[in-house]
């Protein structure tokens, strides 16, 4: 498992580059459409823009939860040691999962009736499925790496080890 986790951190972090190039690149033109060609036929610039900063921020909050850090209240846990910690870190993994796991199933159920209604971009026109979709990559990357993360957790009470944060192959690296 932990060579799907590397392989999805790898894509996890490509989607960043890749989105984020677009992203800037896309405003960098929009900006001198507006200043020095104002061309109106360049308007998708902004838009797909936008749809690579939806990706970005999908695939950003599965990086920040996978690492911690995501911004959260640990007063609670901080107090606390042992099994009493980790009781209280699987409550609030159960929590996570499935909440990731609800808005999985709509995204899902978004993009299948974005394919029947055939609704396209208003600029690009592209399927309206390909925007929705950061939803399902986004909440089903956070499923199974969140829902990996509860299992280990879970072993690690019925062991009565400690839970540790496995280092991503990034973090290995440096």
């Amino acid at each position: 498992m932990k060579k799907i986790a590397n392989v999805l951190q790898k894509v996890e972090d490509t989607i960043m580059v890749v989105t984020f190039a677009v992203m800037a690149l896309c405003i960098f033109g929009a900006v001198l459409n507006r200043n020095f060609i104002q061309s109106p036929g360049l308007g998708w610039f902004e838009e797909l823009a936008k749809y690579a900063q939806v990706f970005m921020v999908m695939v950003g909050t599965e990086i920040g939860l996978r690492d911690n850090t995501q911004i959260r209240i640990t007063a609670l846990v901080d107090k606390l040691k042992g099994r009493a910690k980790l009781i209280v870190q699987i409550i609030s993994q159960i929590i996570i999962v499935g909440f990731v796991s609800i808005m999985f199933y709509y995204g899902v159920k978004l993009v299948l009736m974005q394919v029947k209604l055939g609704q396209t971009t208003p600029m690009l026109h592209w399927p309206m499925t390909i925007p929705y979709s950061a939803l399902v990559i986004g909440f089903g990357a956070m499923v199974l790496v969140q829902g990996w993360k509860l299992i280990r957790m879970f072993v690690a009470l019925v062991k009565n080890e400690p839970f540790e944060v496995e280092e991503t192959a990034a973090e290995q690296e440096a």
